[in-house]
């Protein structure tokens, strides 16, 4: 293609040689012009050049510019395919650019929407973290309040827990010194003694010491029912109403005969054992080996009985409070009385007088044990407790 080129432009530098004028043509003056007379001699193939260099040189021309004009449409066609291809490139360029943007704005348009609802999840997020802290700060309030009064209650809880068992102390000691009840006092001292077992705090084994030692005393006493003593006490004082006076009259009652010998003896019959009956009640005889007769007016029988029933109950008040010398005295004047004034033969005297007897061999003058050492060592460990504390 070089060596073409630089043909082709000697060819054009070099000078056009004018062919010489046919014969038969005119002058300048009316003579045919140089492009109509090279126009006649292309179109007279037939005929020689006058020149064979002018005839070559032509040719030369003629192909350079044929070669010029197939580089030129070849280019022009290059140039149309690369200004289409560019152009069909530019358009779907633009229609992907198109799509791009759109599917952008639906992008953007979702991110917003996005964007709105994490703006309000985000708010109603800060309004429950704002409630929670408020939550947060009470539940704390509320925690601190129970460490205090569960601390509290750690450094109270041997106080009370000395306070209970003191009381429970006092109260069976309060049943040995005014009832004498055993039974009670060993009963609250036991209870106390299992509730210190339960704690199982060392700073409390001397009291747990003091409480075992007491129960110990108490359940070495004889054994004696004060309660069932009592309540055959309480049934002799209820009982003595029923008692018969030794001056009441026990008049025999007549002798019911049968229906058939009261119909045999008649009426005088029967009217004369009626008389007899009522003569026999007139006067009795009754043999009495005392001294001095024991009659007693209706309104003195009633205070006898009011006194035979205040001894009973002062017996028992004695067996209650373990007076052993009140208790023997009071049941020998209640026997002294019932066989002095009341009937012995009666069957209802003669029980009473059984139950008195059996009443008065039953010892109750047995000494019993304080638990002031208890209460000492309740006291003392809570005098201890208040120090330390």
């Amino acid at each position: 293609m070089e060596s073409r080129d630089s043909n082709d432009a000697k060819l054009a530098a070099e000078p056009a040689v004018p062919a010489p004028a046919e014969s038969g043509q005119e002058g300048p003056s009316g003579a045919p012009q140089d492009g109509d007379a090279a126009a006649g001699a292309r179109s007279r193939p037939d005929k020689a050049p006058a020149d064979p260099g002018t005839a070559a040189a032509g040719q030369r021309a003629g192909g350079g510019t044929l070669w010029l004009v197939a580089l030129i449409v070849v280019l022009a066609a290059g140039a149309g395919w690369a200004w289409t291809d560019t152009r069909t490139r530019i358009a779907a360029t633009q229609e992907e650019l198109a799509l791009r943007l759109r599917e952008l704005d639906e992008t953007a348009r979702s991110t917003r929407a996005l964007a709105v609802r994490a703006d309000e999840v985000t708010r109603a997020a800060g309004e429950r973290f704002t409630a929670l802290e408020s939550k947060l700060a009470e539940a704390q309030a509320q925690q601190q309040a129970v460490e205090s009064l569960y601390q509290e209650l750690a450094r109270n809880r041997d106080e009370w827990q000395l306070a209970e068992i003191e009381q429970i102390v006092t109260i069976a000691s309060h049943q040995l010194e005014l009832s004498a009840n055993v039974r009670a006092a060993l009963l609250a001292l036991q209870v106390a003694e299992a509730r210190l077992a339960r704690s199982d705090r060392p700073q409390f084994a001397a009291v747990r010491r003091a409480i075992g030692r007491d129960i110990d005393r108490l359940k070495a006493l004889p054994a004696l029912d004060v309660a069932g003593l009592n309540l055959r006490l309480e049934r002799l004082a209820a009982g003595v109403d029923r008692l018969p006076l030794l001056h009441d009259e026990r008049l025999d009652k007549p002798a019911v005969q049968p229906p058939a010998v009261q119909d045999a003896a008649g009426f005088f019959t029967r009217l004369g054992a009626e008389l007899w009956s009522e003569l026999k009640q007139l006067v009795v005889i009754r043999r009495i080996d005392a001294p001095e007769a024991p009659l007693l007016a209706p309104t003195q029988a009633y205070f006898l009985r009011e006194n035979l029933r205040l001894r009973l109950l002062n017996a028992r008040l004695a067996l209650l409070s373990r007076d052993e010398a009140g208790y023997r005295e009071d049941l020998r004047v209640a026997q002294d009385w019932v066989k002095r004034y009341f009937d012995t033969q009666a069957k209802a005297t003669g029980e009473a007088l059984a139950q008195l007897a059996q009443l008065a061999g039953v010892a109750i003058g047995t000494e019993l044990p304080g638990i002031a050492e208890t209460l000492d060592a309740v006291r003392g460990a809570q005098v201890r407790r208040e120090r330390g504390s």
